[in-house]
């Protein structure tokens, strides 16, 4: 669990940077841009356990590898301020009426600047209709939206997402986000890395991009306005449907996605293997300059990392510098560290998120 104590938030940040510095000694030693995050209330999706003591049900978390002993709570200063009032609000709501409440036993937020709240309820039980009046009262009495779950049952009551709005280095941009759906968790550390890779791509509005693991369209659709065009992949229907949404809400008219993995990307980049699911766009008519990643924690694959070394720029934004690390130890034959960054998405743990620009040698 964390423990937020902003009195040593300027520590803890010094920490992280001298630790990303010293890993990336070997491929870079110029300056950092770094990022902070609000020292609370910065988190923008939360989740608990429920805890039932006799009548009441708690939200409860427990350490790291302990679930029997729950710390049980009623705020949490790590999500946003809206999360954080809603709690108790929602807690008296559930406790007042055991039809909500029994059997209970997960609680998931998902909030957004932007004032918009998603709320989804989790039960060890099939949700019928009376459940679904109640909720139906309960959402428009707190007027957020909620999402009822059990086994084999979804149940949206009004809608499954949220709408968020990011400031980018002076622009709006508008992003639909799914519930389940990954989203960046710190919206305010979000903002600054959408500014940063903004900044460091301006000057390519005569070739294209290519962007691997696009999501919901987060960074592709930022950077939209640097290129002539951006091809994007990723794997997941509802993020596809997502980033359509986002592209269309922001008159991005220049973003084509194909629903392939990385590395089925790169055998049809290769043109070693040709998919249905990109009949719909001619590779031909793409002239990239930059690629543009943002991997999981395991990194690149292999073959991943050899199509990045095709393109004259790389821009690389990483949940897990340490495996960023072992691809930059092959990105460097190519490619040379010109632009580093530590971004605090996890105020007051080890995690890291770091972003780096690579340009061919």
């Amino acid at each position: 669990m964390t423990q937020v104590n902003p009195e040593r938030y300027d520590q803890q940040f010094d920490q992280k940077l001298t630790t990303l510095k010293a890993l990336l000694s070997p491929f870079y030693t110029g300056d950092f841009d770094t990022f902070e995050s609000p020292r609370t209330h910065y988190r923008m999706r939360a989740e608990f356990k429920i805890w039932h003591e006799g009548d009441t049900a708690h939200y409860a978390m427990f350490e790291r590898g302990s679930n029997r002993q729950p710390i049980l709570m009623t705020n949490f200063d790590v999500a946003t301020e809206s999360i954080d009032q809603l709690m108790p609000i929602l807690l008296n709501e559930l406790n007042a009426d055991l039809r909500l409440k029994r059997k209970l036993f997960h609680v998931e937020f998902l909030a957004t600047l932007s004032g918009d709240m998603l709320v989804t309820l989790i039960y060890h039980r099939p949700l019928d209709e009376e459940w679904i009046e109640l909720a139906k009262a309960l959402e428009e009495k707190l007027d957020i939206a909620i999402i009822g779950r059990s086994r084999k049952q979804k149940i949206v009551i009004s809608r499954d997402y949220v709408d968020e709005t990011l400031e980018v280095n002076n622009t709006s941009l508008h992003y639909r986000q799914i519930e389940g759906g990954f989203t960046q968790p710190n919206a305010s550390v979000c903002e600054k890395m959408l500014g940063w890779a903004v900044s460091h791509t301006e000057g390519s509005e005569h070739r294209d991009l290519l962007e691997l693991y696009c999501g919901n369209g987060n960074f592709g659709i930022a950077l939209a306005r640097n290129f002539r065009k951006v091809l994007a992949t990723e794997m997941a229907k509802p993020s596809i449907k997502a980033a359509l949404h986002n592209a269309d809400v922001n008159h991005v008219e220049n973003l084509s996605i194909a629903r392939l993995s990385a590395e089925e990307f790169t055998q049809a980049w290769n043109r070693e293997r040709p998919f249905k699911r990109l009949a719909h766009i001619d590779l031909d008519t793409f002239d990239v300059s930059t690629i543009f990643v943002d991997p999981p924690r395991a990194g690149l694959d292999d073959g991943t990392v050899k199509l990045c070394q095709k393109f004259e720029r790389i821009v690389y934004i990483s949940c897990n510098p340490n495996t960023l690390a072992d691809n930059l130890s092959i990105l460097s034959a190519s490619h040379k560290v010109t632009s580093a960054a530590l971004f605090d998405q996890f105020p007051y743990t080890d995690h890291m998120e770091a972003g780096v620009v690579l340009e061919r040698r």
